[in-house]
């Protein structure tokens, strides 16, 4: 199956280079998620390290023919995969051509997200516990640890 996109015209006139230019804007033909995903590949696959491995590289093959036939697929608490595609404007949709017009095409990647229920706020799972530090302070702070143990181990050690 192909991927679904359709034409749309840009209707936006402060955009003046690309006002009434025509573009094309991917059509997602439904969802698929984890379970969809286990079942194709529990009917590929069995279990055990190299069966692991074999249901990860299945489970690409898999995601890739989805996303191919113009589905969304939701990898329940990781996130959801679509395609993109980047187009060149048209004067009129006769002039649109996939070999003119189209630039790319791209996967897209949602994180999942949950909301705090006591403040409303989101966050994305797989940013959840993520710290932030400077590396060029974390430098000089393992810098000096290792000039104190140096010099402790000199007057130690004599």
């Amino acid at each position: 199956m192909p991927v679904f996109y359709k034409l749309q015209q840009n209707k936006n006139a402060s955009m003046a280079s690309s006002y009434q230019k025509w573009y094309a804007r991917p059509v997602v033909a439904g969802v698929k998620d984890i379970n969809d995903v286990a079942d194709i590949v529990q009917r590929n696959c069995s279990m055990k390290k190299s069966d692991v491995l074999a249901v990860i590289t299945e489970s690409v093959e898999v995601m890739k023919d989805m996303l191919q036939d113009s589905m969304r697929v939701h990898l329940n608490g990781l996130g959801a995969f679509k395609l993109g595609i980047s187009s060149k404007g048209a004067e009129n949709v006769e002039d649109f051509t996939v070999s003119e017009n189209i630039k790319k095409v791209r996967v897209i990647f949602q994180p999942e997200t949950i909301t705090d229920a006591s403040t409303g706020k989101r966050s994305k799972i797989l940013l959840q516990g993520a710290s932030l530090s400077d590396i060029s302070k974390l430098a000089s702070k393992e810098q000096l640890d290792a000039e104190a143990e140096a010099k402790s181990s000199e007057t130690t050690n004599p």
